[in-house]
């Protein structure tokens, strides 16, 4: 799983700064996921992030630079996309994408737990 260190140490640092949070890091994805309270609320892919979001705010997101739509099985998930290095080098774009992964981590649902056989 290859993943940049340098992007996970920036969200992580900006994590740390939030108080209340319970924060593990957990590889998947193809790279390093933050799950917050629970949670999956965001996740470094390479040199992407991988944002979780309300699904409500789609049309807004689709508009911001570096998106990019994920898309699973050839449909395109909601709530979910990939951002380019390029959407989240300035700080307020990346605050951005911060806050709306963790606005959302507070109203979603924890997936289920799988059980193994």
């Amino acid at each position: 799983m290859a993943y940049s260190i340098e992007l996970a140490d920036r969200v992580r640092e900006r994590l740390s700064e939030i108080p209340d949070l319970e924060i593990v890091e957990k590889k998947m994805f193809s790279g390093l996921s933050f799950l917050v309270n629970g949670k999956m609320c965001i996740n470094v892919s390479h040199d992407n992030l991988m944002c979780r979001y309300h699904p409500d705010l789609e049309e807004e997101v689709t508009r911001r630079k570096g998106f990019l739509p994920m898309i699973m099985k050839g449909k395109q998930l909601k709530g979910y996309c990939y951002v380019e290095p390029e959407g989240f080098q300035k700080r307020e774009d990346f605050e951005y994408w911060i806050k709306i992964c963790l606005d959302y981590n507070e109203v979603a649902k924890a997936s289920k737990k799988s059980r193994k056989k």
